[in-house]
């Protein structure tokens, strides 16, 4: 069986990015086809020898830093890709690789982290946080009405959806009135392992954008005064540096050990986005360490109130820090919240997401 992996660009290594090295593992001859390609070199290694094959954006000038300004062009480049001759065409798809043409006798099952979240459901929030006005503002407002349209067409190429939470089930239903099969996505549990000696530091680890929440949490503990350790990079990073005051050590970016260490010796991990399903709270739990989150969307799927952690119903200081207090006075099975996240193990994963294909491909050339 010849397989095409499509997966909407390469730029950093983040949840999506890991659900395609499970991917790559599970059809290790397949091609990759990407948007572009600009995987820094300490993070690609999980890419081993494929074949990668990126459309023409990624000869476009400043594509490097700025590729993300070509949105208008992505619907167009996703399509460009000649997928003839493949029998299976797996697409991990939180913005426009699920787009692309395939022929009849072609089997497209597209993995979905999200509905691409800036054109609909976070629209409103994405426009007010980027200050998007005037000219500028209205070429992007159309580019996204018209993003829309065709994310809609787009989504009747799909033979069969995975939606990675049932959050996302319910929005893939909203806006593309299809159904979903939910497989979880993975944490590293072998890796992420159990430690049980926790210190007086909090953490909190991810990219630092807007949506992530992360500078309300330095706000809050800004405010309580407890000890914060911060590790992630992007956009945000110098303000939060610039914000922080004494009590709150921001790391920027660290490998995976070291951001494992922390984890580990965290006595909780807070967690403030709206998230699709979130791994970096799989990972802290898998290390024992307790979640303090904000309790909707995809985590509320993964981490257990009162049990594995702590939710708060908003996103404000003053709800992140009441859940703070509340966790402090309650006590944790280390060893129980760690057995809990061995259920979200790669090998789980890859072994729900085989049965799948096969079970589809089945259907699909018996013609069932």
């Amino acid at each position: 069986m010849k397989v095409a992996l499509v997966h909407d660009w390469l730029s950093t290594k983040g949840g999506a990015e890991k659900v395609l090295e499970a991917f790559i593992e599970l059809f290790p001859n397949a091609d990759l086809f990407t948007l572009v390609d600009h995987m820094p070199k300490h993070k690609r290694d999980f890419l081993k020898n494929l074949n990668i094959k990126t459309s023409f954006l990624q000869n476009v000038p400043l594509s490097k830093k700025y590729f993300r300004h070509y949105l208008p062009l992505f619907p167009m480049a996703v399509e460009s890709f000649d997928l003839r001759g493949y029998d299976l065409v797996l697409s991990s798809s939180y913005a426009v690789s699920k787009g692309v043409l395939t022929l009849p006798n072609q089997l497209h099952i597209s993995y979905c982290h999200s509905p691409m979240r800036y054109a609909w459901d976070m629209y409103h929030t994405y426009i007010k946080e980027h200050n998007i006005k005037g000219v500028k503002g209205a070429f992007i407002k159309y580019t996204l009405f018209k993003i829309r349209i065709w994310d809609i067409v787009s989504s009747n190429r799909v033979d069969y959806f995975i939606a990675n939470s049932n959050f996302v089930k319910n929005r893939i239903k909203k806006f593309y009135k299809r159904e979903a099969k939910v497989i979880y996505p993975f944490a590293d549990t072998k890796r992420f392992s159990f430690y049980e000696k926790k210190e007086d530091f909090y953490l909190t680890a991810s990219r630092l954008v807007p949506y992530k929440k992360t500078k309300l949490i330095v706000e809050a503990f800004n405010k309580n005064g407890k000890k914060l350790v911060v590790i992630g990079e992007g956009e945000e990073l110098k303000e939060i540096k610039k914000i922080a005051k004494r009590n709150i050590e921001v790391l920027g970016y660290r490998d995976d050990d070291s951001l494992i260490y922390y984890m580990q010796r965290a006595k909780a991990f807070v967690y403030a986005a709206l998230e699709d399903f979130g791994i970096v709270p799989i990972e802290a739990m898998s290390c024992g360490t307790p979640v303090i989150c904000y309790g909707e969307g995809g985590v509320a799927e993964s981490v257990i109130d009162e049990k594995t952690g702590v939710f708060f119903k908003e996103q404000s200081i003053e709800s992140i820090n009441e859940a703070i207090e509340r966790f402090e006075k309650m006590e944790f099975s280390f060893k129980n919240i760690s057995d809990y996240a061995q259920k979200f193990s790669k090998e789980n994963f890859k072994r729900d997401i085989k049965l799948f294909i096969e079970e589809k491909m089945d259907e699909f050339v018996s013609g069932k």
